[in-house]
């Protein structure tokens, strides 16, 4: 399985979401300069967000964007089930689950196969949370020498 920048991209902003969304909302026009991702497709994949409900939004001078729950109560996975859809690997019937039917289903060997790569990526994904993912990255600024200054939400020397 391949994610697609939608994935990649939605994923980072989470991160800086969670970063620098602490004491204020955040403006995406920032997000966007950090992550060096374009302002419009950040909207795009922020309207994605906000629809799943991982993100608000805050109208306003001081408006913009905050996480709308706690980021150990927000799953790598949620973010991106939200953004990429469902993850299995595979178009399979009998992996997708729902009314759907495969005609081959009744000899079909592979289908275990890819039912445990399914499973195991779900797995995988959920069981990593967005807070691990912020003291990860705090870790590695700090372990770099790197100072993270949440003001202009940037890197510094310490």
């Amino acid at each position: 399985m391949k994610l697609s920048t939608k994935g990649r991209y939605g994923l980072r902003a989470m991160l800086d979401l969670a970063l620098n969304s602490t004491e204020e909302a955040i403006a995406l026009s920032g997000v966007a300069e950090r992550q060096n991702i374009s302002i419009s497709y950040l909207e795009q994949l922020v309207a994605k967000l906000k629809k799943a409900g991982l993100v608000n939004s805050i109208r306003g001078a001081q408006g913009g964007y905050v996480l709308a729950k706690p980021a150990n109560e927000i799953s790598v996975g949620d973010i991106l089930r939200a953004l990429e859809g469902d993850l299995n690997p595979v178009d399979c019937a009998e992996v997708m689950g729902g009314e759907s039917t495969c005609s081959g289903a009744d000899l079909c060997v592979t289908k275990y196969v890819w039912k445990r790569i399914s499973d195991s990526i779900n797995s995988a994904v959920d069981e990593i949370m967005l807070s691990e993912l912020v003291e990860e990255s705090l870790q590695l600024r700090n372990e770099h020498g790197k100072k993270y200054d949440s003001q202009k939400g940037t890197l510094c020397d310490k």
